[in-house]
């Protein structure tokens, strides 16, 4: 359930939380073997993903999760992990208190065929865990600026900003650092991608000429999720209702009633880390930020015109052929 916290600050997106016993199987190898929870991964199929790693499947791409932190020791995380930092306790082990960002980094980048839980987006890519949200889900838009910066700097090919915007804040914000930080890791050649927020609203996060790709969410069927905000300039969609991913396999509030180490949440939260997954594909096939960006948007599908989509459903097997087939006339 969204937390709305009593000041205003910046907070993790979750809209509902689904703890599932799911149980994992397998010697965690990383021989090709297959992951006994992907076929509960509904998103990964929507998205064509499977059909979108034929080409590439993102090998060393780095995605940041700038979010809550990440379980470390996961064991469909480890050795996926690049160093990261901890902006909230200033030190460099950006330990998850709180399973939201986990959770992201699994959609993101599991480890996949490995015999282990879930499969991941891109199969091939590296997480930065960037720790810019407490273990309650929220975090000031100082530590925020500071993580997309160090991210960039420390040489994340992709961001991930599943984070949500508030009252006051989200108007404050408008040109303010959180843009101008989006700004710098634009110029350094990493793709900024950002969850649009779950008030179910009309809503322009970022300043319009912010290089920031603004993800809505998806259900299964293809349709606005009911919490869904939009409205954002060129913003795309992507499956966030029902997602199966990671989470911390100690007790956090996300994995309190779930040991497991895998549950279902929902949010555009959710749908971010996927957008990432797919731009962390493109980013190998040598397109630089601003090409990345226009390849999603201009491969989505909204043949129902639902501005609730904002330019359609992404199709990771059509922007990853755009890009090779461009590449190779």
């Amino acid at each position: 359930m969204r937390r709305r916290p009593a000041r205003a600050t910046l907070v993790a997106l979750t809209a509902l939380t689904v703890l599932t016993a799911a149980v994992t199987t397998g010697c965690g190898s990383d021989d090709a073997a297959p992951d006994p929870l992907r076929g509960d991964q509904w998103a990964l199929d929507a998205l064509k993903m499977p059909d979108a790693w034929s080409t590439d499947r993102g090998d060393d791409t780095v995605i940041a999760v700038v979010d809550t932190g990440v379980d470390l020791d996961h064991p469909d995380l480890k050795g996926r992990l690049v160093d990261g930092y901890d902006f909230v306790d200033n030190d460099t082990e950006p330990k998850d208190l709180n399973g939201h960002g986990t959770h992201v980094a699994g959609i993101a980048a599991a480890h996949t065929d490995n015999g282990v839980g879930v499969s991941g987006g891109a199969p091939g890519a590296k997480i930065m865990p960037v720790r810019v949200l407490g273990a309650d889900g929220s975090g000031s838009d100082e530590n925020i600026t500071k993580g997309i910066v160090w991210a960039a700097q420390h040489g994340a090919d992709v961001i991930n900003l599943s984070l949500g915007e508030s009252g006051l804040m989200a108007r404050l914000l408008k040109g303010g650092v959180l843009n101008q930080a989006i700004s710098v890791a634009d110029a350094k050649g990493a793709v900024v991608v950002a969850a649009a927020g779950n008030d179910s609203t009309v809503l322009q996060p970022y300043a319009l000429d912010t290089p920031v790709l603004v993800v809505n969410a998806a259900d299964e069927d293809g349709a606005p999720a009911s919490f869904t905000n939009f409205g954002a300039q060129n913003a795309v969609s992507a499956p966030g209702v029902d997602i199966l991913s990671t989470l911390p396999t100690y007790p956090t509030k996300e994995s309190l009633k779930n040991p497991s180490g895998y549950g279902e949440l929902s949010g555009t939260s959710m749908a971010s880390p996927y957008v990432s997954a797919v731009a962390a594909l493109l980013h190998r096939q040598g397109l630089d930020p601003a090409a990345v960006r226009r390849t999603i948007q201009q491969t989505a599908g909204n043949p129902r015109n639902l501005v609730k989509l904002g330019l359609g459903n992404v199709d990771a097997a059509a922007a990853v052929k755009a890009a090779h087939d461009a590449k190779n006339p």
